[in-house]
């Protein structure tokens, strides 16, 4: 009785030649770039916000805001405390803004990029890539 991993196993035995092509990249479209840049600067602006959320959870948990207050009234009067600028609403708040700027500075960093390597496959003459057919 033939197995899986038999069959997997005649399968490699049969080399077929795979055709080897080599391209050169000579541009990349402006809105693709964009397209995709800005896609990536959602899932960093995801990350951003996530990630900021859980450092402040932490950081409530472990009570080390009530440590920083009472270390700053060990000197001060007692009028400014840091829990009252770092709570929940401002870290949401922040990392939101945070996440927004780096959406706008990511997506236009890609077009700029795209433009620039437009710029120097002209003097280059682009990116060689080898690519085969199975």
């Amino acid at each position: 009785m033939s197995t899986v991993a038999d069959k997997l196993a005649k399968k490699s035995s049969n080399k077929t030649s795979a055709k080897q092509v080599r391209l050169r990249l000579v541009y990349i479209d402006f809105w693709s770039a964009v397209k995709l840049s800005f896609l990536a600067a959602i899932a960093i602006a995801v990350v951003t916000v996530v990630s900021f959320l859980v450092v402040y959870l932490v950081v409530q948990t472990t009570g080390l805001i009530d440590e920083a207050d009472a270390f700053f009234t060990s000197f001060t009067d007692g009028s400014i405390l840091l829990s009252d600028f770092v709570s929940f609403p401002q870290v949401l708040a922040f990392s939101a803004v945070v996440a927004i700027l780096n959406l706008v500075v990511v997506t236009v960093l890609g077009a700029v990029v795209a433009g620039i390597y437009n710029l120097a496959v002209k003097v280059t003459g682009g990116l060689l890539v080898g690519f085969t057919s199975n």
